[in-house]
């Protein structure tokens, strides 16, 4: 596994099946290849292009925070439901992983080095480029369905439970900053 690639993503580690393992990884490393965001930028930049630059949050906390968060509740169901509604945390981990990956396809920075969409993320909203990427490196279809469905594109569809959990754990983290624009 590349190590930038972990060093990003130590969560990696609680992904049990090593083949889901590499496969969650090697998107990543197509994604890297393919940006023009390094690591360093994923750690500075806003997290969202609709709250402004001056957003503290990086794009790097909240993608960890949404994983952390949608395993702890994966967790708890799996701890507390009595196996009626099983969650699948390999497949949740990797798909928490792998929701925003497209987002540096979509992403390019301007002259003074802050995050704006590039014309390919006019096209393609990352929930499609981070399924194709994660097809390319043989991510399994129950992860790639947790990318397609995390964002609004999801509404069209019937959500897994471990897609119901990403989608949740990202927009309840979202939402919050979102609605101060409003306010």
């Amino acid at each position: 596994m590349d190590k930038t690639v972990h060093a990003l993503w130590p969560e990696l580690d609680w992904i049990q099946d090593q083949k889901l393992r590499e496969q969650t990884a090697k998107t990543w490393e197509l994604a890297l290849n393919r940006s023009v965001l390094t690591p360093e930028d994923l750690n500075r930049i806003p997290f969202t292009l609709l709250c402004g630059p001056n957003l503290k949050v990086t794009f790097m906390d909240h993608k960890r925070s949404v994983v952390h968060i949608a395993k702890d509740a994966g967790d708890k169901i799996n701890a507390m439901y009595h196996g009626e509604l099983p969650v699948d945390i390999d497949v949740l981990v990797a798909g928490a992983i792998l929701a925003d990956v497209g987002k540096l396809l979509e992403y390019e920075l301007d002259d003074q080095g802050k995050a704006v969409q590039g014309t390919y993320g006019k096209y393609l909203r990352h929930p499609f480029s981070g399924v194709s990427m994660a097809e390319e490196a043989g991510v399994p279809a129950a992860v790639c369905h947790i990318i397609a469905t995390h964002a609004g594109e999801g509404n069209m569809v019937k959500r897994t439970t471990e897609a119901y959990l990403v989608h949740h754990a990202d927009f309840m983290t979202f939402l919050p900053f979102k609605e101060r624009l409003i306010v």
